[in-house]
Parts: C-alpha cells; structure tokens; sequence
C-alpha cells in the first residue's frame, strides 16, 4: 500500500505539481494546479483519462474549449492537441495508458 503523502511531488512546468503513481503499463497523476497557470498546448501517444475533483479548469482539446468543474471527466485520444488553464487552484486526476516514463 501507498499513502499519497509520502510520494514526493514535482513541479512538472510553472504552478503544476504532480504526484505520480506508476505500474508496468500505466501512470496516475494527481495534480495540484495553481490559478492561472498553463499547460501549452501539446501531445503525446498515451490515452489519457481527466477527472477534476476540484477548481475550474479551462481546456482546448482537438481544437474544442470545454470548461471542466468539480466532478467533470474526459478522454482524450491519443496524438490529440490539448492544452489547459488554470481558473482557479485545480486539483486534477490524470491516467495515461500506456506509463507516462518521463513522469517515473
């Protein structure tokens, strides 16, 4: 068993703090995000799963922007442009498929 308090965090780019749990062929990311802060736009191979558990998060995924609020989920398919902003402080569930190996 694992307590998310001893997983140390790490500041992945400015104002998002990431916890990472990873298993042979998946990664899970709990995320403190701060207001106003920006993940660029990008992409990558992995499928990944989004759940807000609390804030607002503003996204544009494939070109579409949603607005997420506490309880929002989505999947995004793999190679498909996303980028987020943060509203307000967000905590942020991610699971990517297959492990995210830059995030070990």
């Amino acid at each position: 068993m694992i307590q998310i308090d001893n997983i140390p965090a790490k500041e992945i780019i400015p104002g998002f703090m990431g916890k990472f749990l990873n298993g042979s062929q998946s990664t899970l990311g709990i995320w403190n995000i701060k207001a106003g802060s920006i993940m660029p736009e990008h992409r990558h191979f992995h499928e990944q799963l989004t759940y807000v558990q609390e804030g607002e998060l503003e996204m544009v995924i494939g070109g579409e922007k949603m607005l997420f609020g506490a309880g929002n989920l989505h999947v995004i398919p793999p190679n498909t442009p996303h980028s987020a902003r943060a509203i307000t402080d967000c905590r942020v569930i991610d699971f990517f498929a297959p492990a995210r190996e830059e995030y070990r």
